[in-house]
């Protein structure tokens, strides 16, 4: 009996310590910790908001005038000044390639000189080295063909065949009497076609007679 006495006391004085305890804390700091963020970041270390950055806007550069220089010198300068969309083209319309930039000279170039979005593509009128400028501008390539053949004559065999529906066949002949392969129709220019200029085109095979630049028909 003494031991069970001793047992009760001791759990009667454990409840009394329970009830002493502290209780839960209910007030503005709970319901503070469950408000949903804000939606402004802080920045670290200043205690303020960070704000919206302000939307890019389109830069404006001057293009600088790279006529008579080389095409490889011209684009950097281009780039230099902050225009990087650049494409160049033959000026003498015969569709080559600029495949090494060193090996051409700007002739002209759009847009013109002057303040320009940064964005503008910028396109160089080009002949290789040895060559001149055309003096009346750009030699224009002709137009994809429709229903007649146009007159061909003194352009490339590359820009004729470019020109001609993607289906036509075609068969290309050294005039020269030399009886040469064409291989780099860049190279060559149109003496003749059969049909000939004007007549209808309607999915006949195209004969073209050419012979090299620089040569006569």
């Amino acid at each position: 009996m003494r031991i069970t006495r001793v047992s009760a006391a001791a759990m009667l004085l454990l409840a009394a310590l329970t009830a002493c305890g502290p209780t839960a804390d209910t007030g503005t700091d709970a319901a503070a910790s469950t408000a949903p963020p804000t939606s402004e970041a802080p920045v670290a270390g200043t205690g303020e908001t960070a704000e919206e950055p302000p939307a890019d806007t389109e830069s404006t550069a001057t293009l600088p005038d790279v006529a008579g220089k080389g095409l490889q010198s011209a684009q950097d300068e281009a780039q230099a000044a902050g225009f990087y969309l650049l494409t160049s083209h033959d000026a003498l319309g015969r569709g080559r390639n600029q495949l090494l930039d060193r090996n051409w000279k700007v002739c002209a170039q759009a847009p013109a000189p002057g303040a320009h979005a940064t964005e503008t593509k910028v396109d160089f009128s080009t002949v290789k080295l040895e060559e001149s400028c055309p003096a009346s501008g750009d030699q224009a390539e002709p137009e994809t063909v429709g229903g007649t053949m146009p007159d061909f004559t003194g352009k490339s065999v590359k820009v004729a065949r470019q020109a001609l529906d993607g289906s036509t066949s075609i068969t290309v002949d050294d005039v020269s009497g030399q009886d040469r392969m064409v291989l780099m129709e860049s190279n060559w220019q149109v003496c003749s076609t059969d049909p000939a200029a004007g007549a209808e085109l309607d999915g006949q095979p195209v004969r073209i007679g050419a012979v090299k630049f620089g040569e006569s028909c």
